[in-house]
């Protein structure tokens, strides 16, 4: 079993208000239907070993214990507060909270900033009374907290036991059928959960924090809506997970990524795609199932990481075992290859029409001794090629299936696999056929610590989760950070140029920006008069060149008819200004046409596009993939936060579906990959110097054998400034 190590940089100020010695219920009740009286049943059942006071002015006793008639009249400095009133009531008790020296309140009421007009109102002046007074806020609209290894529980839920798992959740019907699930299964526990409510003050960072500090959590679980602040969050995910494992279920896509958004960049940006990217970035496991929330969370739990995805197969069952192998292969896990050594042993201890090779089909050999299943996992566990074990089929059935005289020899199986798994630090997964009925070796083997599945699926996802998880925290030692740049000071006057004259770059001041960062850009020239083409024409001589319209007030020039390709010689390029000229005044004729830029025409290769967004909830995001005019359509484009590691943009061209073209198909040869690295992460550092950069689409960039060129680009400026501007 994989301990848990690391530690965070800072202590999360929540351990005292979601672990306090002391609680105030205000709003406690004795009516039955009251959240007050639920809260209060659920400290006295569950043994809240510390201080509960009930405030409610027109009672004496709640429950057996003594009521105050207001905050201000009970004794003591409880930590927390569990607001029970309605949504009116709740600034005033914030004040009353904070003269007390509580330091939390949990506000369950609605009718906050989730209606908008006058709770908008309401919860900012609730905002004003918690700052003023120095009470910190769960909620308000949150369906509670609770936890459960300090017989905390604001729920009142039955049946649920205390564990490793940590529980965020946007959704109180979520939570709840986790609980549900976990009740199911029997073996599954939680460690503290947080109903997140409209986040007016805690946000999902501070409670991610949290739970990675806290020494119950196992692994951290979140369901997630909205993030309110995504940048933080990612810093935070990633600071976490290099301890214990995240698991995110994100509802819904992220749609303020694509308000006003005029590029490519922009229109892609803000999908739940790129949330899902951005947060595996930082090392969180995301599911995208909501069924896979619990099994996932879990196995990482139990299990923490693999070092890679190679996994090994042993079946007692030849059509699961070919399930088993679609499945993997369909979650990007690879069935390892085993060594002949390996094989050997296998076929020492099988029967001869067994196959040795992955996935293992041990074909009736372990009918009359199942513990043999236990063997094979033990002999494909040494296998230096392997990096988790798969046990699929009947596996605590066999006692059931055949014979009850088997059950002892499936139980010596199942104290095997218990050993193996603490002598190995490859993750051993289980499914099996009677795991609804949790049969006495498939409990033993929960109980010790093993996960055991009634789903390939489930467990599928789980390896998955595993060897991700491993090569992330692989791959995220502390590398060296990229050099940044310094902004060149006439092009920092470009952008304020641009923007006073309320105008996006024009796209030979985006490549001049390219150009003095060390990207490659093919000369160009800008022609603004018919008299300068004879010199354009020397200078470029034979070479076929392309032309594009320079206007501020046209941004598709395709659709404008403002584009002409492989002209060559004066003649050419005067008809061709003649004909862009024509087309783009009768396609907008108030467009300020400034003049037309000429430049050679990139050789043979990939068009890839590469973008930036300034996302609204996540910050600078870069996004990678195949490019030209089907960008949008296929979708087949990878994103990341900025700034990037090289492993980050080595990691975007891996990811997209068609990453074989950049590896040369049909007899063309391979792209240089390690140019468009270099390309991902110069994009990077640029943005970062220049925070007047808005989005940036360089749509095509033509790769091939021998680099890059970029072929078109585009440079939005960001309205308001971001910084004090200087004079030009």
């Amino acid at each position: 079993m994989n301990p848990i190590e690391g530690h965070l940089s800072t202590r999360s100020p929540l351990h005292d208000i979601l672990a306090p010695t002391g609680i105030a219920v205000i709003g406690a009740s004795a009516d039955p239907t009251k959240r007050g009286y639920k809260a209060m049943v659920g400290l006295i059942k569950d043994g809240f070993r510390g201080d509960v006071y009930p405030v409610n002015p027109k009672a004496d006793m709640i429950l057996g214990v003594r009521a105050w008639p207001s905050v201000a009249e009970i004794p003591g400095s409880p930590e927390l507060a569990l607001i029970c009133t309605p949504a009116p009531s709740v600034p005033g008790l914030i004040r009353e909270c904070g003269r007390r020296g509580i330091q939390g309140a949990v506000i369950l009421a609605s009718g906050f900033a989730e209606v908008g007009g006058e709770g908008a109102a309401l919860e900012r002046q609730m905002m004003e009374a918690a700052r003023a007074h120095g009470v910190r806020i769960i909620g308000p609209n949150t369906s509670g907290v609770f936890n459960l290894h300090h017989q905390l529980n604001l729920l009142a839920l039955d049946n649920v036991k205390p564990g490793g798992v940590g529980i965020v959740s946007q959704s109180g019907n979520m939570l709840l059928s986790l609980a549900l699930e976990a009740q199911h299964n029997g073996h599954v526990g939680f460690s503290t959960y947080v109903g997140p409510g409209n986040q007016s003050d805690i946000g999902f960072n501070d409670y991610l924090r949290y739970l990675g500090e806290d020494r119950h959590t196992r692994v951290a679980t979140l369901y997630v809506e909205g993030f309110r602040d995504g940048r933080r969050f990612l810093e935070v995910a990633r600071e976490v997970a290099a301890m214990k494992p995240v698991v995110v279920y994100k509802s819904g896509s992220t749609e303020q990524g694509q308000k006003a958004a005029s590029s490519h960049t922009g229109a892609l940006a803000g999908s739940y795609a790129m949330t899902v990217d951005l947060l595996k970035q930082s090392g969180v496991s995301v599911v995208q199932h909501s069924d896979e929330i619990l099994p996932v969370a879990e196995g990482l739990g139990l299990l923490q990481k693999a070092a890679g995805k190679r996994v090994a197969v042993v079946a007692d069952g030849g059509g699961q075992a070919t399930i088993a192998s679609d499945r993997l292969a369909e979650a990007g896990l690879e069935l390892a290859e085993l060594s002949e050594a390996t094989r050997a042993r296998l076929r020492e201890v099988l029967l001869p029409q067994a196959s040795t090779v992955n996935p293992v089909d041990v074909a009736g050999s372990t009918d009359a001794h199942p513990s043999l299943l236990a063997t094979c996992m033990e002999i494909v566990a040494a296998d230096p090629g392997v990096d988790s074990v798969f046990l699929v089929g009947m596996f605590g059935g066999y006692s059931i299936r055949f014979a009850e005289s088997l059950l002892g020899d499936e139980m010596r199986g199942a104290e095997a696999m218990v050993d193996l798994a603490h002598a190995t630090d490859k993750p051993l997964v289980i499914y099996s056929l009677y795991a609804p009925i949790q049969p006495p070796a498939l409990r033993r083997l929960h109980e010790a610590g093993l996960p055991v599945y009634a789903s390939i699926e489930h467990s599928v996802r789980v390896l998955s989760a595993l060897g991700e998880r491993g090569q992330y925290l692989a791959q995220a030692r502390p590398q060296a950070r990229e050099v940044s740049v310094d902004a060149h000071p006439e092009l920092e006057a470009t952008f304020a140029r641009a923007r006073r004259e309320g105008r996006d770059l024009f796209e030979y001041e985006a490549k001049r920006l390219l150009r003095e960062h060390g990207i490659a850009v093919p000369e160009e020239r800008v022609v603004r008069e018919a008299g300068e083409l004879a010199e354009v024409a020397a200078t470029f001589g034979d070479a076929p060149l392309a032309m594009k319209v320079v206007s501020r007030d046209i941004l598709h020039k395709s659709d404008a008819g403002g584009v002409r390709l492989d002209l060559v010689g004066r003649a050419a390029l005067e008809e061709a200004r003649e004909a862009i000229l024509a087309s783009c005044r009768a396609y907008d004729p108030d467009a300020d046409i400034e003049g037309v830029l000429v430049t050679p025409m990139a050789k043979k290769g990939v068009e890839v596009i590469v973008g930036v967004i300034r996302d609204p909830i996540f910050g600078p995001v870069l996004m990678f993939g195949l490019g030209g005019i089907f960008v949008e359509i296929l979708e087949d484009v990878a994103f990341r936060a900025i700034p990037l590691s090289r492993q980050d943009a080595r990691g975007m061209v891996a990811q997209i579906k068609a990453r074989r073209i950049l590896d040369g198909v049909r007899g063309e040869p391979a792209v240089d990959q390690e140019a468009l690295v270099d390309l991902l992460v110069s994009v990077s550092r640029i943005v970062e110097a220049y925070p007047d950069l808005k989005e940036l689409d360089l749509n095509p960039v033509i790769v091939n054998a021998d680099g890059y060129a970029v072929v078109d680009a585009r440079v939005i400026v960001e309205r308001e400034p971001l910084h004090e501007e200087s004079p030009a």
